[in-house]
């Protein structure tokens, strides 16, 4: 039985504790402890010897933010009792207008005590691992892209346009580095954008080179396997979208991961009236970033193409059945909505939101 809920407002040096007990009585704050994950731990069996209390009568909560899940994990692993809630969720009173490390962490405490915060999924530690590469290289995709917008408004404002069909390619790097400029200090801009490029475009072979690695070893890659022989999907997508979402099961229903993903519509209805509004945005953005991206591939008439028939190679009949039968029903959706009238990216927001489903269904297969 629980007899004490302890509340930590958590930050990059320091948390701050505050201790309530069962019943009605205010929560007591307790000061400021260093965020040192071993620090926290001797100041918690200081708590629990003070009070005479054991690892089952105590409860933790933190809200989810930059600090991850180490302490959670850590708690967990010792035996106590933690989740980590939402802040988005937490309950505000309009009128409260003060905020400090002592009145959240009691906050915290107090809500946890009556039952109104909900907790986050806290990932696997594998999971997260792939999590943060699959990220990394997002980072480093968007770092170069950014770099290659700045070559290309230098080379412009400077009265140079490559005419070719596609940019970035061989070709086009060879014509960006036997361009003649001007002035010696305009090579050398040149040549530190070209440096800077071929550095992140290093990077992200790297990153995908240890995305392969692990995922040779992931308890997920049968699943990762399986979603690729979607249409749209291949390893890095799918990598993506199973290290973000995790354990499926905790999905009762695939509408339960539409949600998640923040692709179902907003609501204000009232009485006999509905409002929908655009989709809530909430939960996991990279997630859902790259589901609609892949979703995109489903503009075109159902086909099973080369590449796409590879990546089925070994795969189960029931998963080969699954694939076509989404790409039926998503592809007549598209042309549907097309046909409506309908903005591309409201369609493309519209096939992924039926597209998770479909990947809710594929979990149950797998696993």
């Amino acid at each position: 039985m629980i007899k004490s809920y302890i509340g930590i407002d958590s930050h990059k040096a320091s948390n701050s504790i505050a201790f309530a007990l069962s019943g009605t009585r205010a929560p007591e704050y307790i000061g400021k402890v260093s965020a040192d994950i071993g620090r926290f731990i001797q100041a918690m069996y200081k708590i629990m010897k003070k009070h005479k209390l054991s690892k089952d009568e105590i409860k933790f909560c933190y809200e989810a933010g930059p600090t991850g899940f180490v302490l959670a994990r850590r708690l967990i692993g010792l035996g106590f009792d933690c989740i980590v809630a939402a802040p988005s969720l937490m309950p505000v009173k309009s009128g409260d207008k003060l905020k400090t490390d002592k009145r959240d962490a009691k906050k915290i405490a107090k809500l946890l005590r009556s039952g109104d915060l909900t907790p986050v999924y806290i990932p696997d530690v594998a999971d997260e691992v792939i999590r943060d590469v699959c990220r990394g290289r997002t980072d480093a995709v968007n770092e170069r892209q950014r770099c290659q917008k700045q070559l290309g408004a230098f080379l412009l404002r400077n009265g140079y346009h490559y005419t070719g069909a596609t940019r970035w390619t061989q070709k086009h790097m060879t014509y960006l580095r036997d361009l003649v400029l001007p002035d010696p200090a305009q090579k050398l801009v040149r040549e530190e954008y070209l440096q800077r490029i071929d550095f992140m475009t290093q990077q992200i072979d790297r990153m995908e080179d240890q995305m392969n690695a692990l995922c040779q070893k992931w308890q997920r890659r049968p699943l990762v396997e399986a979603l690729m022989g979607f249409r749209g999907f291949r390893e890095l997508s799918s990598m993506i979208i199973i290290s973000e979402i995790g354990d499926f099961t905790r999905f009762e229903h695939p509408k339960k991961l539409m949600a998640y993903l923040g692709l179902v519509p907003g609501e204000e209805s009232s009485g006999s009236t509905r409002r929908q509004g655009p989709i809530t945005k909430c939960g996991n953005s990279h997630a859902r970033w790259i589901l609609v991206e892949c979703a995109g591939s489903y503009n075109m008439p159902p086909k099973v193409g080369r590449e796409l028939s590879d990546r089925q190679e070994g795969l189960s009949q029931e998963v080969k059945e699954l694939s076509w039968k989404v790409q039926n029903r998503l592809c007549k959706r598209w042309y549907r909505l097309s046909m409506r009238g309908v903005l591309f990216n409201k369609i493309r927001v519209a096939v992924a939101r039926e597209l998770s489903s479909y990947i809710w269904d594929l979990s149950k297969i797998v696993y």
